[in-house]
């Protein structure tokens, strides 16, 4: 069983998932009376496990230290942001700095809804989830 399987198995269920969708307030006026909800994505039930499933690969492997992912993207001449990271040659890339990439699109939700819907429809976990497959 490889280290990474319990994310790379999602490499085969991707295609059958629409990864999530989002809500806006198309109902309320903004008044005190009826305040207008903030836009959010709602993620679908694989999104979560996914997510799940770095945390607890973080968890159990200290070693490839995920909770530094700004600064292994930044050794390997990436930075923490959209366009660098969906940029990013992964063919070289070792299985630490892929990891960081997809911890950093995990974190990237908790400062911009969205941010991680992004990375799953333009195919950019898809990209980083086979290269772990790959490097093992």
């Amino acid at each position: 069983m490889s280290k990474f399987e319990q994310l790379t198995k999602y490499i085969d269920i991707l295609d059958e998932d629409n990864f999530g969708t989002w809500i806006i307030d198309r109902e309320n006026d903004g008044t005190p009376e009826h305040p207008i909800q903030i836009p959010f994505v709602n993620y679908s039930e694989m999104v979560h496990r996914f997510i799940d499933d770095v945390y607890a690969f973080s968890d159990n492997n200290k070693d490839f230290e995920l909770t530094r992912y700004g600064e292994i993207l930044e050794r390997n001449g990436l930075e923490w942001c959209s366009k660098s990271m969906r940029e990013a040659d992964v063919s070289s890339l070792d299985a630490q700095c892929v990891m960081a990439l997809i911890m950093g699109a995990v974190r990237a939700e908790r400062f911009c809804d969205g941010a991680l819907l992004g990375f799953f429809k333009d195919g950019s976990i898809r990209t980083w989830l086979e290269r772990l497959k790959e490097v093992v």
